[in-house]
C-alpha cells in the first residue's frame, strides 16, 4: 500500500511565498543518551532537570553533562546536503542550536524529526514523525537565541532539520497540513468541512477572524476561534462545492479576514470522487471540535438491500483513504476506514479508540448497514487496533480479521516504545496498572463470541509471524471458531490481498452479531469500566481493585427466570432485563451471596447490583459516583470538546509557565491528534458558557482563578510550597501533580489538573507522554523535580480514587515524602 504522509486531496494550485528569508540551521553540538521517555507517566531527563533548576552550563565543544551514571561530552554535528543532523551523538539526547538576532523579531521555526524544543527556556511542541508540519509561532530575542532540540532514537537513520523563516504577514493561512474531503458525485456537498491551520506571529491574541471559501462563485463565510499570540491553530471552514461532476479537481479560493480586513488568501484543490470509486469524507469531531475524515470503499450492491459493513483500520503511516482504496468495492457491504486522528496517531488506543467509536456511529448514521453484519478489519498497526478493538468491544463486531498484527504495546512499540512489562516498585506498579486496558492477551477470553482470522505473511520482517502464531495457539486453547492463514513468502505487504483477501470476506459472509436477548450466557472482561463496560446486556459499573481486571460470567434462563453467575473484582454490575416480560418474577444470584427475588417493571429494564455482604438492587447508579460514563485516570477529561485554562492571577512567573505549557500541550495535540483545542484564560472561563465540556487546568489554588469555581470541593488541593490529599500534606516548592476530578455541574465529564507547588515543581509537570498511545496515568500522581534524575524513586504519591471519589475509600501507594 503506498504510504502517504500527507493529508487527502491536498495539491496546491500556486505555490504563494510568504518568507522574505530562510536560515537553516547547518551547526550544532549533540549529546546523549540524557533522557528517557515513553509510554508511562515516569520520565527522566538530565538535561531539562538542568535546565529547570537554572544549573545548565551553556554547552560548548568538549563540555559535560553528567548523568549521574556517566559522564557525556557535547559533540559538534554538521547538517548534510539536505540540511539534515544524523549521527549517535545526539540519539536520546539533545542537539543544541543558536541563532544570533539582530532584533527582536517574529520567526516560525521547523524542526522534523524532534520529540520537542525548549526555545529559550520554554517548552514547544515536536515533529516525531518528520511530517514537516509543525511550524513554530516565536519571537526571537535581540541577541542569541538557543534551542535545545530533544531528539529521541535512531538519530542516525532519521535525523532532523531544522531552519527559521521570517514571514512577511504576521498572520496567514497555511496549507501544508489540510484536512480534506472528496466531493462526490450523488452526494450532498453544499457544506464540506475542510481543515486548515492559521498562523498567528503577533504578540496578541487574534480575535474577529473568518474565512471565505469560493468554488466558482459559491461562497461561504466560517468564523474562527480565538487564535493565542505566537500560535498555530487548526481551523475548520466550510466549502460549498455545489453539483460537482468531473473533471475530477477543481479550485477552492481561502480567504483569512479579521472583522472585514483582508488578512491573506490561498488558493487549493479539492477532487470529485465519481460515483462507485474510494472518497473521504469529513466532520466535527466530538472529542476536540476539530475537523476529522474517513474514507470509504462504496457499497456497489442493490439499493434496497441493507449492506453488510466492513470496517478497516489502516497501518502506521498509512492514510485512511489509502486504506480504502486498497479494497475493490464489494457488492455486499460498504468499507469504512477511520484515520485514528493521524496516519501513525495513537496506535488505535486512547483517542485512536475514540475516533474509532465516532467514526463506526457515523457511518451507521450513514450507511444505515444491517445492524447483524458489522466486520473489523486492520493490517500492521491495524492489525494490532483490530486485535485490541475486537477484544475491548467484543459485541460490536460478527466477527473480525487482523492482518499482520502484533497484539499488545508491551510487546511492539513505535516511535514511543513499549508499555513497560514489569515495574521497579509498587509505586511503579501502581502506575503501570492504568494502562491494563491496553493489554490485549488478559482479554482474549473476550474473543468466545466472534469469528476471528489471522491472516499473516510467513516472511514479514517487519511484524514477525510469531505474534499470529501467538495469537492462533492462545485461541487453540478455548475458542471454537477461528482460521488461520500464512501467506508463504509475504512480506509485511504483499500487495492488496494482504488486506483486501477474498477468504477474509468469505468467513464474514457466515458470521452475524445476535441479538442481546438471543444471548443467553456472557463472560466479559475489562479493565476499565470508563473504556469498556459492557458487554450485551450485562454492565461492569464499579470496580473493586480500580484498573485491575474485572470480569464478569452470567447466564440467563428464560424458562427458569433465573439469572446466575460469577464476578471477579466487581462492586456494581447491572443488567438488562429486556429478556422477560413485565411482571416476571426473577431469582438472581451471584457468587455465594444469598440470591434475591426482583419483578420487572418494565419493558427494556435495567436493574443496578450493589455487591456488599449481600446483594442488592436498585434502579440506577447515583450520579456522583464512578461509573461507565466518568471512571477516571487523568487522561480521561482530555475529550468532550475539551477546554484548556490557564492561569493568569499569579505572579508574572507562574502566569507565563501555565499560558506556555498550555500552548505546549495544545501544539502536541495539534500535532499527533490532528487536533484543535481553545486556550481560554481563567479570567474568562465561565463555566456556563463551556457547558459538559472536558477542562484542563493548567495552574493551582494560588494562581488560577477558575480553581475553586470547579475544584473547591476537591480533596486534592495545591497551592504555593503545598500539597494536600485529605489528611496527607507534602511540603515544598518542587512538587508537580496530574490529577483528575468530576465536574460537579456535569453528568459525565471530568476535568484534568496540570499543577506544581512552584517554578521548579510546574516546570517538571511539563512533559506530556500522557498524549502517547497506550501510556497510563492513574486518578493522581504527585512527584518532586528530581523524577527527572530518579525516576520513581521521587514520585511522592499515585492511585486511584474510590468509586465516591473519596481518597478514603481509593488506592494508592505512598513514595518517599
Amino acid at each position: 500500500m503506498k504510504n502517504l504522509i500527507f493529508s487527502c486531496g491536498l495539491l496546491l494550485l500556486s505555490i504563494i511565498s510568504f518568507a522574505q528569508k530562510v536560515h537553516y540551521f547547518t551547526t550544532g553540538l549533540g549529546i546523549g543518551p540524557v533522557h528517557q521517555y515513553g509510554r508511562e507517566a515516569i520520565y527522566k531527563d538530565k538535561l531539562a532537570y538542568l535546565l529547570y533548576n537554572d544549573s545548565l552550563i551553556t554547552p560548548k565543544e568538549g563540555g559535560s553533562l553528567s548523568t549521574g551514571l556517566s559522564e557525556l561530552k557535547w559533540k559538534p554535528v554538521q547538517s548534510d546536503t539536505s540540511h539534515r543532523f544524523r549521527g549517535d551523538s545526539f540519539s536520546n539526547g539533545y542537539v543544541y542550536l543558536t541563532y544570533d538576532s539582530k532584533k527582536e523579531q517574529s520567526a516560525i521555526l521547523n524542526v522534523t524529526g524532534n520529540d520537542m524544543v525548549f526555545v529559550n527556556g520554554t517548552p514547544r511542541g515536536g515533529d516525531v514523525y518528520r511530517y514537516g508540519w509543525m511550524n513554530l509561532a516565536l519571537k526571537l530575542k535581540k541577541g542569541r537565541n538557543e534551542f535545545y532540540v530533544r531528539v529521541a532514537r535512531f538519530g542516525r537513520f532519521g535525523g532532523i532539520t531544522a531552519k527559521l523563516t521570517f514571514p512577511e504577514k504576521p498572520v496567514f493561512l497555511n496549507t501544508a497540513d489540510i484536512t480534506m474531503p472528496n466531493a462526490v458525485v450523488g452526494l450532498k456537498n453544499d457544506s464540506l468541512w475542510v481543515g486548515v491551520v492559521v498562523v498567528n506571529t503577533s504578540s496578541a491574541p487574534l480575535n474577529g477572524l473568518s474565512v471565505k471559501t469560493d468554488v466558482g462563485g459559491r461562497s461561504i463565510v466560517t468564523p474562527l476561534p480565538v487564535i493565542s499570540a505566537f500560535s498555530t491553530r487548526k481551523v475548520g471552514v466550510l466549502v460549498n462545492a455545489g453539483s460537482s461532476v468531473p473533471p475530477n479537481k477543481f479550485p477552492v479560493k481561502l480567504n483569512l479576514f479579521q472583522n472585514n480586513k483582508d488578512l491573506d488568501s490561498k488558493l487549493i484543490e479539492m477532487e470529485t470522487s465519481e460515483a462507485g470509486k474510494q472518497y473521504s469524507r469529513t466532520f466535527i469531531s466530538d472529542i476536540d471540535g476539530s475537523v476529522q475524515y474517513y474514507a470509504v470503499s462504496p457499497y456497489i450492491g442493490n439499493a434496497g438491500v441493507q449492506p453488510a459493513l466492513f470496517f478497516s483500520v489502516h497501518g502506521a503511516e498509512v492514510q485512511a483513504i489509502s486504506q480504502a482504496r486498497a479494497y475493490k468495492p464489494k457488492d455486499w457491504g460498504v468499507l469504512v476506514a477511520p484515520t485514528n486522528r493521524r496516519p501513525r496517531g495513537f496506535n488505535w488506543e486512547d483517542w485512536g479508540r475514540l475516533d474509532a467509536l465516532e467514526v463506526l456511529e457515523i457511518a451507521k448514521r450513514t450507511f444505515n448497514p444491517d445492524p447483524s453484519k458489522i466486520y473489523l478489519t486492520g493490517h500492521s498497526m491495524g492489525g494490532h487496533g483490530t486485535w485490541f478493538l475486537g477484544a475491548t468491544y467484543p459485541d460490536k463486531w460478527a466477527a473480525i480479521a487482523p492482518s499482520a498484527g502484533y497484539p499488545t504495546l508491551s510487546t511492539y512499540g513505535s516511535h514511543d516504545g513499549m508499555i513497560p512489562d514489569s515495574a521497579g516498585s509498587p509505586v511503579e506498579a501502581m502506575l503501570l496498572r492504568a494502562s491494563n486496558a491496553s493489554n490485549v492477551l488478559a482479554l482474549t477470553q473476550n474473543y468466545k463470541g466472534l469469528g476471528v482470522y489471522i491472516a499473516h505473511g510467513d516472511a514479514d520482517k517487519t511484524v514477525s509471524v510469531e505474534y499470529a502464531r501467538q495469537m492462533k495457539k492462545i485461541l487453540a486453547g478455548f475458542h471454537s471458531d477461528f482460521s488461520y492463514y500464512e501467506h508463504i513468502g509475504g512480506e509485511h505487504w504483499y500487495g492488496d490481498i494482504s488486506v483486501d483477501w477474498p477468504p477474509i470476506f468469505n468467513f464474514f459472509s457466515w458470521h452475524s452479531i445476535a441479538k442481546d436477548t438471543a444471548t443467553s450466557h456472557i463472560d466479559f472482561t475489562t479493565a476499565n469500566p470508563g473504556v469498556s463496560g459492557k458487554y450485551k446486556w450485562a454492565t461492569i459499573n464499579q470496580q473493586i481493585s480500580p484498573l485491575n481486571y474485572s470480569r464478569i460470567i452470567v447466564d440467563s434462563n428464560k424458562q427458569k427466570n433465573t439469572i446466575s453467575g460469577t464476578t471477579e473484582n466487581i462492586a456494581t454490575f447491572s443488567l438488562n432485563l429486556a429478556s422477560f416480560k413485565t411482571g416476571t418474577e426473577l431469582t438472581i444470584s451471584f457468587d455465594s451471596l444469598s440470591p434475591v427475588k426482583y419483578k420487572v417493571t418494565r419493558d427494556n429494564e435495567t436493574v443496578v447490583v450493589r455487591k456488599t455482604d449481600r446483594l442488592i438492587l436498585s434502579g440506577t447508579l447515583p450520579e456522583n459516583e464512578k461509573g461507565i460514563d466518568r471512571n477516571g485516570t487523568f487522561k480521561d477529561p482530555f475529550r468532550n470538546k475539551m477546554v484548556f485554562v490557564y492561569a493568569t492571577g499569579g505572579t508574572e512567573q507562574e502566569n507565563i509557565w501555565a499560558f506556555e505549557k498550555a500552548r505546549y500541550d495544545s501544539e502536541t495535540w495539534y500535532y499527533r491528534g490532528n487536533g484543535a483545542v481553545d486556550l481560554i484564560a481563567d479570567k474568562d472561563f465561565n463555566p456556563s458558557a463551556f457547558k459538559d465540556r472536558g477542562v484542563i487546568i493548567y495552574g493551582n489554588s494560588s494562581n488560577n482563578l477558575a480553581w475553586k469555581k470547579l475544584l473547591s470541593n476537591c480533596p486534592v488541593q495545591v497551592s504555593r510550597e503545598k500539597i494536600i490529599v485529605g489528611t496527607r500534606e507534602f511540603k515544598g516548592d518542587n512538587l508537580s501533580a496530574y490529577f483528575t476530578w468530576p465536574r460537579q455541574d456535569s453528568k459525565f465529564v471530568s476535568i484534568a489538573v496540570i499543577s506544581g507547588t512552584g517554578k521548579s515543581g510546574m516546570q517538571a509537570a511539563n512533559a506530556n507522554q500522557y498524549f502517547a498511545g497506550g501510556s497510563g496515568f492513574p486518578d493522581l500522581m504527585i512527584f518532586s523535580s528530581d523524577m527527572l534524575n530518579h525516576g520513581f524513586k521521587s514520585v511522592k504519591m499515585t492511585g486511584f480514587f474510590g468509586n465516591d471519589w473519596s481518597v478514603e475509600k481509593g488506592q494508592f501507594e505512598y513514595g518517599n515524602f
